[in-house]
């Protein structure tokens, strides 16, 4: 890809994934277990309370890893195709990115989801070839009994040429960032809605196929009506087309809550008031059955718009040094949690929430971490990468550049970074640069903003600076 920086991931599975009467088995490639990295990680065995929708929402996962809702004219997507599924003590979690990386998609499998526990914890990529494919669509048509194994390490009476797959996938950067991106844009948003079943069916069913821009679903009685212009409590939806997964979970559907950041005249980030319109990232999750489970679909801001790209993270890397060092001591705190209580970790670790804080956003950008939005937490978990994925920032290393050439000057209140005054007021960061103005902090911060933080020491959560989290693609 022209302009990114990507790592070529070898991986190898035992055996494709398969199913044997009613026993699912998803073959693994390498992963990372609680003893470390493992060639063929075992995670899991067990019959799924309830088949159907659970095999319906895997087929939805595997789908959305094989879409693209955005193709740019001159980049060629190249992404892995195969979801990472993360077994945490006590629940199975399944995600994947679409090829334009606009669209995330997770599905939660909670204890009583299942009807045994996972016998390790740790994250790996699985198997979905199109035979198995073709399974769990039976499976869903018949509703029978499915039993799950991930990560069969069993040997097979076969040769290897006939049994083994092997891929090499060109790792963008940008796919280990989107994984980032989308766990701090979670922490970001709160319910703004909630639809029961039939009336969640009603909604989804209804909407168009496409739209020219982007519409916003605001709460009218018991269901959600689209309008072109944001009015208080609604959620950003920008490509109905990009929630077309969630049509065949609709039989399933319990619920269909809705995310989206708070504020609800659509200030989702500093810089952003004063332009309400503007477009913002939405989650969209079914709970389905009776146990529980659930599918969530992320929209990024923008179809043309990948989260790789959204910026939400570069406030957390202003001061580098300080939140690499709290994030290394938090890692070793996790112990594969599926549910992270930051004030434990502030506790065991003796440091105040805003320095745990920063550094889980630190943590999330090497995908060590995720986040739970019904559970309102972060969640462990790593991303079966091996060698460290180099990370590219363009923002974050210009600012760097403008710190190191001493054209930061401090001020009262702000700061002078290159030929742009910095202002730091009422909560928010502001710059005189064209880029800020075009975009007002709904793309994250500018490289003046950041060469400021930079010069100043301080990070999110510093009285000193007090801008918050915002989205947008870095340039």
């Amino acid at each position: 890809m022209s302009g990114t920086t990507g790592a070529t991931l070898a991986y190898r599975y035992s055996a494709p994934s398969r199913l044997l009467r009613d026993e699912l088995r998803l073959a693994t490639s390498g992963g990372i277990t609680e003893a470390g990295p493992a060639a063929h990680p075992y995670f899991f065995t067990g019959f799924l309370a309830e088949p159907a929708p659970a095999a319906q929402a895997l087929l939805a996962t595997a789908a959305i890893a094989r879409a693209q809702y955005h193709v740019a004219a001159s980049t060629i997507q190249l992404l892995l195709r195969d979801p990472v599924v993360t077994s945490n003590a006590d629940r199975l979690r399944f995600e994947s990115f679409s090829g334009c990386c606009g669209v995330h998609a997770r599905l939660d499998l909670p204890p009583e989801a299942l009807a045994a526990m996972p016998a390790a914890s740790g994250c790996t990529n699985v198997d979905f070839n199109p035979p198995m494919r073709a399974a769990l669509a039976g499976a869903v048509a018949t509703a029978s009994q499915l039993l799950l194994k991930v990560g069969d390490e069993e040997v097979t009476a076969v040769t290897e040429r006939a049994s083994v797959t092997e891929r090499k996938v060109e790792l963008p950067s940008r796919w280990i960032k989107g994984f980032g991106e989308v766990s701090a844009l979670h922490a970001w948003m709160r319910p703004v809605a909630e639809l029961t079943g039939a009336d969640a069916t009603r909604f989804i069913a209804g909407l168009p196929r496409a739209a020219r821009g982007p519409l916003w679903a605001v709460p009218a009685g018991r269901s959600l009506s689209l309008t072109a212009t944001l009015k208080p409590g609604g959620a950003c939806l920008a490509g109905p087309e990009r929630l077309a997964e969630l049509r065949p979970l609709l039989r399933f559907t319990k619920r269909l809550r809705v995310y989206a950041p708070p504020s609800a005249d659509g200030d989702f980030g500093a810089g952003a008031a004063g332009h309400a319109a503007l477009p913002a990232p939405s989650a969209w999750e079914l709970t389905l059955g009776g146990t529980g489970a659930r599918f969530t679909l992320t929209l990024s801001p923008e179809k043309y718009r990948g989260f790789s790209g959204e910026g939400a993270l570069l406030g957390a890397f202003a001061v580098a040094d300080a939140t690499a060092e709290d994030a290394g001591l938090i890692g070793l705190l996790l112990g594969w949690d599926p549910v992270i209580d930051p004030a434990s970790l502030a506790a065991s670790a003796g440091l105040s929430a805003e320095r745990v804080a920063a550094a889980l956003a630190v943590l999330a950008s090497s995908g060590a971490v995720g986040y739970d939005l019904a559970c309102g937490a972060y969640f462990h978990r790593e991303l079966p990468l091996g060698a460290e994925v180099e990370r590219v920032h363009p923002r974050l290393a210009d600012a760097r550049e403008l710190v190191a050439a001493g054209q930061v000057t401090l001020t009262e209140g702000g700061a002078m970074s290159g030929d742009h005054r910095v202002s730091f007021a009422d909560g928010v960061d502001t710059c005189t640069c064209p880029w800020w103005g075009k975009h007002r902090g709904t793309r994250g911060p500018c490289k003046h903003v950041l060469a400021a933080r930079i010069a100043l020491g301080a990070g999110p959560g510093d009285p000193r600076i007090t801008g918050q989290v915002a989205t947008g693609e870095a340039r």
